[in-house]
């Protein structure tokens, strides 16, 4: 359907039926217009210039800032990263953390066991859903029975650089985004440690989210839930996502819509614990999503500045997840909805819009609006964890480039909070400086984002 600017909203729809909804749309397409008229002046203004070696200022100018260029960058950063992971592969001893624990759990698995309560490794029970039991059944295969670490870190060498293409193709969809941004997204050495060095679970989760984030991103809804879903099913930390994407799914299919993808989604957990629901659904439901989860002292990277009967405090964990509710639904009502004129114009769209103009609102939808949305809400459950350990730097340390570009803070201030971040996930064990060093990053760049941009 052709738009013309700001006169098509009237004509977009003829029937009676969705005079009303075209009219609470009216306000968000005619903004949507003249981000669209935008659009096309920025486009003009990227045009890609031929680029020259012979020239290398401009060479480096165009590949370095001209979102054109964006894909070439990328090219040049996974060759460089090929080979940087092999030399990590090469040169640095693999650590045991969890691997062995893995192949025990779903080694009973696979002798026919299917009480969660019984599958158990060295670091204890098995506490993850029934989407990692399958992942990692593979990989006991792959990995001759997981006594072939080398053969496991090649496959995370190849997740972590799929991985990575995906996240490129997620930046590169919004084009105020400059392709250095892409070289921040690889400078972690704690990320490359996560995937090739200690094979935890979490990068195979985040793998899923992040195809989904980016199918969401190309309207595909159902094939994005169907990813969201899986992604849940390997770990639910997946579920810090799911504030934006049930907000954004809210706001591209409306009632139905949402209803469709929230029975698709269930029905994928549904399906994929059969085995272990069918004979055992207590147990399973129990151990694999054991919200009452106590972790310990000693592992937790950001509340060292707390004596230990401090942060195993039930009134610490009550008070961490009442802020969370509170700025989560803060975020909700007065930053991702204000651009619609509050929540309320919102939640009317989505119980009242015809499928045309939600899938006109949808088609008018900035990725910076899909993105920020779900990395703020994860970002959020990050800031509030009752613990962060070693490995789930993997659930936001791509995303934080990102976020930092959503704000108005000076890039100098940007890499010295990317840098602080980086600086503490690398210090080990945790100390209460390098713990507070993290919690005063985290808070600061969560502000940004309230006073930042606005979407």
């Amino acid at each position: 359907m052709a738009i013309n600017k700001r006169t098509q909203p009237a004509e977009a729809t003829t029937n009676g039926r969705d005079k009303k909804a075209t009219f609470l749309h009216q306000s968000t397409l005619s903004s949507s217009s003249t981000s669209s008229s935008h659009s096309k002046f920025v486009d003009s203004k990227l045009a890609a210039v031929t680029l020259s070696v012979f020239h290398p200022i401009e060479f480096v100018s165009e590949l370095l800032f001209n979102h054109a260029h964006i894909w070439k960058l990328a090219g040049l950063l996974l060759l460089g990263e090929i080979l940087l992971n092999l030399v990590i592969i090469k040169k640095i001893p693999y650590t045991e953390i969890d691997w062995i624990a893995y192949m025990q759990e779903v080694s009973g698995y696979l002798k026919g066991e299917t009480d969660y309560m019984k599958l158990r490794g060295d670091t204890g029970p098995l506490v993850y859903p029934a989407g990692f039991v399958y992942v990692y059944s593979a990989l006991y295969y792959l990995t001759d029975l997981g006594t072939d670490i080398l053969k496991g870190q090649w496959i995370f060498m190849g997740l972590y650089l799929l991985t990575l293409g995906v996240v490129f193709s997620i930046y590169a969809t919004d084009k105020t985004i400059s392709p250095y941004v892409l070289i921040l997204v690889c400078l972690s050495r704690r990320l490359h440690s996560i995937y090739v060095l200690r094979l935890f679970n979490d990068p195979v989760a985040m793998f899923f989210l992040y195809a989904a984030t980016l199918a969401f991103l190309h309207r595909r809804w159902t094939l994005s839930s169907t990813l969201f879903s899986l992604a849940v099913s390997v770990k639910m930390n997946i579920l810090l996502f799911f504030p934006a994407f049930g907000f954004l799914t809210w706001q591209t299919q409306g009632v139905v819509g949402t209803i469709a993808q929230l029975i698709i989604m269930v029905l994928i957990q549904v399906l994929l614990s059969l085995p272990f629901t069918l004979h055992h659904p207590e147990s399973y439901l129990r151990k694999a999503f054991e919200f009452s989860r106590v972790f310990q002292y000693k592992w937790t990277v950001n509340w060292k500045f707390l004596d230990e009967k401090t942060f195993l405090s039930e009134d610490v964990a009550k008070l961490l997840l009442t802020g969370h509710l509170v700025v989560l639904f803060a975020f909700v009502f007065f930053r991702w909805s204000r651009s619609e004129g509050g929540i309320v114009p919102v939640v009317l769209r989505g119980l009242t819009a015809s499928k045309t103009v939600l899938s006109i609102h949808a088609r008018y939808m900035k990725a910076n609006h899909v993105l920020t949305l779900l990395f703020t809400s994860n970002f959020i459950g990050i800031v509030f964890a009752r613990s962060l350990h070693y490995q789930f730097y993997a659930w936001y340390c791509m995303t934080l480039p990102y976020l930092l570009w959503q704000t108005r803070l000076p890039i100098v201030v940007r890499l010295v909070l990317l840098g602080s971040i980086e600086w503490s996930w690398n210090v080990f064990p945790a100390t209460a400086q390098s713990s507070g060093v993290l919690m005063v990053s985290h808070v600061t760049i969560l502000a940004a984002l309230w006073f930042g941009k606005s979407n």
